[in-house]
């Protein structure tokens, strides 16, 4: 099988563990898929149960089989020469026989989702990628009004920013404290891949935080190796002041160099709480810099975090990441329609009010 055939059939692999959309998948064109090799190359790494330790829902299985088959069957010119992996049809027998929840209930229940860095230098020997595997549950909002169960797309943006060569330049060898770690995939991220001497995971929800604990077991980062980032996580809640003289004893780690944050800014109400703890954070640490990642769904709710880092002499500079158009992403995925922006925020100076001022 050539590279190129292969490169497709990666991608094809990356987003069906990601849990990607059915229609929104990325499949070999009809001569390729109905090769022989490519079929058993499906069935080996999708749908071989001996070969996947965190497999996608069986009900997702289902959807994929049964559009795969469909694809197959338009692609059999010759009955006599083209066959269907036999492999592949005995898979989607199996799952058509079993009580399979229905598809709404089974949306509400967690599911390992895998996510893939593939321009990482850093690679998974056995798969020769970079994954971070996480329990979300997709469609659940919890009853506390959490949105912590799943990872948004805002986090998957700033996570391809870190694994690229600038902004690895700016976290390796650094502590990292996460704010509003959801699922904690930063936080993974960077402690399994990304050279960083220490990471936190924060959230303001205690049953977020212990979920991020499992997240962490699943990539191996509860772990003692020597060559493992120090991986923690913790409860903080907003707006509530922060201890520097016992920071080492609540979160593990002296006063970080890098905050991180994506998601953070999409309730105009958490807002003055949100940039108070940025400010403590600052009082602790000058040299401190944060890196929030938005998703602009309302730009009147994200002028307003702007304005209040503004009222606190904050500099604001967005980075310069533009998204991979969908067409062009190998991973990870993630939609385009709404602008989604990363921002440094530093401690700024009298002197920037003027710049500010103009933006």
């Amino acid at each position: 099988m050539d590279a190129e055939t292969l490169s497709v059939l990666a991608i094809l692999r990356r987003q069906y563990f990601q849990l990607v959309e059915p229609a929104a998948l990325k499949w070999p064109p009809s001569d390729l898929l109905k090769a022989p090799d490519v079929q058993s190359w499906i069935f080996s790494h999708l749908f071989q149960e001996s070969n996947i330790s965190s497999p996608p829902p069986e009900t997702y299985r289902k959807r994929i089989l049964k559009n795969l088959i469909a694809k197959l069957e338009a692609a059999v010119e010759d009955p006599e020469e083209d066959e269907i992996s036999d492999d592949l049809m005995s898979a989607f027998s199996t799952l058509m026989g079993s009580a399979l929840l229905p598809e709404a209930e089974s949306a509400q229940q967690k599911a390992f989702v895998t996510y893939n860095f593939p321009h990482l230098s850093i690679k998974d020997e056995n798969t020769k990628e970079s994954p971070v595997t996480l329990l979300e549950a997709r469609s659940v909002i919890s009853s506390s009004g959490t949105t912590g169960l799943r990872t948004w797309e805002a986090a998957l943006v700033l996570g391809s920013y870190l694994t690229s060569e600038a902004g690895k330049s700016v976290i390796q060898g650094q502590d990292i404290l996460e704010l509003g770690a959801g699922t904690g995939m930063l936080s993974v991220l960077c402690a399994k891949y990304l050279g960083v001497n220490a990471v936190v995971a924060t959230d303001g929800d205690e049953a977020v935080v212990d979920a991020i604990k499992t997240n962490a077991f699943l990539n191996g980062l509860d772990s003692d190796e020597s060559n493992r980032s120090v991986f923690r996580t913790a409860a903080l809640r907003w707006g509530f002041p922060i201890n520097a003289s016992t920071f080492q004893e609540d979160y593990g780690m002296e006063v970080p160099g890098i905050i991180l944050g994506a998601d953070v800014t999409y309730d105009r109400s958490v807002i003055p709480r949100l940039v108070a703890t940025l400010r403590e954070f600052f009082d602790s640490n000058a040299a401190l810099q944060i890196l929030v990642s938005a998703t602009i769904r309302n730009e009147q709710t994200f002028e307003t975090f702007l304005n209040a880092c503004r009222r606190h002499w904050f500099g604001l500079e967005q980075v310069d990441y533009p998204l991979t158009p969908e067409r062009l992403q190998e991973g990870p995925f993630y939609p385009t329609m709404t602008p989604i922006q990363i921002w440094r925020i530093t401690i700024g100076g009298h002197d920037q009010q003027d710049i500010w001022a103009s933006q």
